[in-house]
């Protein structure tokens, strides 16, 4: 064998053998109990990062502003609207602001040029919660939420995020109400709760992590047309409503990148009135994958939204979900029981490109 030839083959195993493993390393483990142990081998600090956009390593690089807030008076502000104010437009550098426990009632709007903010509760046991009670009646429905974050490179960790406004009814009109929209790319949120009924979490655009977290509703509490990944988040259900949605995802079309991942997560409630997804627009991706679903699920498990056209060009699909809610049997014919191929893109932290960008949860 020529000697050129023999190099290029070599170097074209070695690339494959890379490749293979960084898929191995990212791809989220089938045991559970694994996944605290496998986060960390996977998703690393600064310091040891190798792979992260050079801007990312910019900001996280060369000390960290942290400004306190505290409604006792002890911290540089008393509000997180009046810490968010500081930070500087076409801001670069990473900024913590840190929430001391506490009821703070702001309906707080990051804008889209006030990059690499954290929002981190002090104290993970005893989380500040954020709460307003904004309708779509009042504000229209994406903008009623109490935390609305357009900027790119967001982290949210040690928080409940609420909108209190009432429960809507068959009746009322605009009640809807969002805890929190997130409209920037590349935002992580760790052991978050989001507390709302009617839409609940608008995961608008762009490309999100949410692990350890918990989120609450009853109709399309998880909306929107972004593409993320839930890990190890609890999805609880309200009880009462004739019918509940999890999710109402909004991909236009087949080409489009977005799409609902959720893995090893727990749907939770009771009544046994629930669709995991329904698909708010024609091309609809949502996927559980090693999830435990409760029998607050129907057993035909999604809808078309009365649309069965839709049928043909959404992407609803299971892989290896545990639980009452989980039989396939009497599934709708256009959900996907997925194979191993099938499901191994939605499955790893490379559905979300999460090595460019997404380090451990923040720390003071």
């Amino acid at each position: 064998m020529d000697r050129e030839v023999s190099f290029v083959l070599i170097g074209f195993f070695l690339i494959n053998i890379a490749l293979t493993t960084t898929n191995a390393q990212t791809a989220i483990p089938e045991n559970e109990a694994e996944v605290e142990t496998w986060f960390p081998t996977v998703v690393k600090p600064i310091s040891e990062a190798k792979t992260l956009e050079p801007n990312v390593v910019e900001a996280e690089s060369g000390g960290v502003e942290t400004i306190e807030v505290k409604q006792d008076g002890t911290g540089k502000f008393t509000t997180i609207s009046d810490a968010i104010k500081k930070v500087k437009v076409g801001n670069t550098k990473r900024v913590v602001i840190a929430i001391g426990p506490g009821e703070y009632k702001e309906k707080i709007k990051i804008e889209r040029l006030s990059s690499y903010i954290t929002l981190l509760g002090t104290d993970p046991k005893n989380r500040p919660t954020i709460t307003f009670a904004g309708t779509a009646a009042q504000y229209g429905t994406v903008d009623s939420a109490t935390l609305i974050v357009e900027s790119d490179y967001f982290v949210a960790a040690n928080l409940i995020i609420s909108n209190s406004a009432p429960r809507p009814t068959p009746q009322s009109k605009g009640a809807q109400a969002v805890a929190m929209r997130i409209s920037g790319d590349k935002a992580a949120f760790y052991n978050c709760k989001f507390v709302g009924f009617q839409d609940t979490v608008c995961d608008d655009k762009g490309k999100h992590f949410f692990k350890d977290c918990y989120i609450e509703g009853t109709v399309d509490f998880i909306f929107g047309e972004a593409r993320s990944l839930y890990l190890n988040t609890e999805l609880h259900v309200h009880p009462g409503d004739n019918e509940a949605m999890i999710t109402a995802h909004a991909r236009k079309n087949q080409d489009g990148v977005g799409g609902y991942s959720f893995v090893h997560c727990k749907v939770t409630g009771t009544g046994g009135n629930t669709v995991l997804g329904r698909a708010w627009f024609e091309a609809a991706r949502v996927i559980y994958s090693y999830c435990t679903l409760s029998d607050v699920v129907k057993p035909e498990g999604w809808s078309d939204n009365a649309k069965p056209e839709f049928q043909k060009t959404l992407f609803f699909g299971e892989y290896k979900n545990t639980g009452p809610g989980a039989d396939a049997a009497k599934r709708v014919p256009y959900a996907k029981q997925l194979t191993d191929a099938d499901a191994k893109t939605f499955i790893s932290l490379e559905y979300i490109e999460a090595d460019k960008w997404l380090l451990p949860p923040p720390k003071l």
